[in-house]
């Protein structure tokens, strides 16, 4: 008999997400009609959990109840609202030999800037278990303690560019996916790559692409043009500034940071944004590139 700290990958019986694939099953889904639920993505390092938390703080700030769940092993999704590294979902199962009717909201859930409600998912031992597992129990204790059943918005703050089953599986949850990218070769790679994965599942679950968020880049050209060809959309644009970079080494958001002409049109675009998403989020019918032709296609000069 298999432990219940065991990570068992088994093929999705019920639902197919294409040829050869085996992904993690999944009981828990959230309930669409009461929360928009957002998967983030993008290259590692292209500042997916800087975007999630000033969007997270944004939506808070037009008055929703914000839960933010972040995915990435390195549990870091959420420091700017906490101002800590809080404990993950994974960490409190252990401590409780995985007995989860043990476990308290307040043991894996913190409350951070402005009442987003932050939980860090964590992820098993490196090389030991699927990511996909730890996803699925997240939801599950967020529904067992009620705190999906009134709340406004999720968003997933997911891991870099992996697109395989385990870290591919908040796309089972969300109703739109946004991908974040700078205005480069490597990111509108792994962009691309990202892309025909959400359209993979798409052909099984509700998930959609929500549209393309430029950040750390002065100009969105070749974002732009890539979005043509493909079919996609940009929803918005961060610039490169140092006020960002500052406000990740003050653990802060950018909404908590004293106020300047240049950081109050950061704070407009990102209200802009969740206002865009939560009342008129648009879904685009993406045809991604083959990794051989985008390569070409990338020819900057």
């Amino acid at each position: 008999m298999n432990s219940p700290n065991q990570f068992i990958p088994v093929k999705d019986v019920g639902r197919g997400d294409g040829e050869g694939s085996v992904q993690v099953h999944l009981d828990e889904q959230i309930d669409a009609a009461k929360a928009k639920v957002f998967a983030v993505y993008g290259k590692g390092g292209i500042g997916k959990s800087t975007t999630s938390s000033n969007l997270s703080v944004a939506f808070s700030k037009l008055g929703k109840r914000v839960i933010q769940i972040g995915c990435d092993p390195k549990h870091d999704s959420t420091f700017t609202l906490t101002k800590s590294l809080i404990p993950t979902v994974i960490d409190v199962l252990e401590s409780v030999e995985f007995h989860a009717e043990e476990l308290q909201t307040e043991d894996y859930v913190q409350i951070g800037y402005n009442g987003v409600m932050c939980v860090e998912a964590g992820g098993p031992p490196a090389g030991t278990g699927c990511g996909g597992y730890v996803v699925g129990q997240t939801v599950k204790l967020l529904k067992q303690h009620h705190l999906l059943d009134d709340a406004d918005v999720v968003i997933f703050d997911v891991l870099g560019d992996v697109v395989c089953g385990g870290f591919a599986s908040p796309l089972q949850h969300a109703e739109r996916a946004l991908v974040v990218t700078a205005n480069d070769f490597d990111s509108i790679f792994a962009m691309n790559r990202i892309a025909a994965a959400i359209e993979a599942k798409s052909k099984n679950y509700g998930v959609r692409l929500g549209g393309v968020i430029a950040n750390r880049s002065a100009e969105t050209d070749e974002i732009d043009r890539f979005n043509a060809e493909v079919g996609l959309g940009r929803v918005a644009h961060f610039k490169d500034l140092d006020v960002i970079r500052r406000s990740r080494l003050k653990k802060s958001t950018l909404f908590e940071l004293p106020e300047t002409p240049e950081l109050k049109a950061v704070q407009d675009e990102y209200l802009q944004l969740a206002e865009g998403l939560y009342y008129g989020s648009k879904s685009y019918d993406v045809k991604p590139m083959k990794d051989r032709d985008l390569f070409d296609f990338l020819g900057f000069d």
